[in-house]
């Protein structure tokens, strides 16, 4: 009688952490229908959707920018984002950044990218666009909080802006609806 009550215990708790499990998974961050809105560390090279504000001898570049997405299906999302920028340099020129792309968390953790990221400059002859490849780990701070450090390489696909590429190491602040 006792092996027959442990095993019906040990039935009912795997049934029970089954069914939590599938509901975290239904239910999560990263799950289809949900939101994504998220502010990355930038750089100024790029002309970019992130964040950032750069200050040497006397000259000042500033860009502030947003990405957003949604799940199309759990752990898939599509993101467009968009910036502006500007600043006192002898370059003094502001400038309108654009992405478009997007995000799939492996394991609801490990998300990895694949955008194009654009950018207009007043007056400029030519502009940059790169083909942005990217991996990083989603850190959860709550169930609708997570900070994404990753490593991104952005190939030039404008060969007369440049033809080097450039990598770089960011931060993203996610916000998960």
């Amino acid at each position: 009688m006792k092996k027959l009550l442990f095993t019906a215990a040990i039935a009912v708790l795997g049934f029970t952490n089954v069914n939590a499990q599938e509901e975290a998974t239904t239910n999560g961050p990263t799950s289809k229908g949900k939101i994504l809105v998220e502010a990355n560390t930038g750089n100024a090279v790029l002309g970019t959707t992130g964040i950032y504000f750069t200050s040497t001898d006397g000259e000042s570049t500033y860009n502030i920018g947003l990405d957003g997405g949604y799940f199309i299906m759990d752990d898939l999302a599509l993101k467009a984002g968009f910036g502006y920028g500007d600043g006192t340099s002898d370059f003094d020129s502001s400038v309108i950044s654009y992405r478009i792309g997007a995000k799939y968390y492996v394991k609801s953790m490990i998300p990895v990218t694949v955008d194009l990221t654009g950018s207009s400059y007043e007056d400029a002859d030519e502009n940059p666009l790169w083909l942005g490849l990217g991996a990083g780990y989603a850190w959860f701070v709550t169930d609708s909080v997570s900070i994404e450090p990753g490593l991104r390489y952005n190939l030039s696909l404008n060969e007369d802006y440049t033809d080097e590429g450039v990598l770089q190491f960011n931060v993203g602040f996610a916000l998960h609806f």
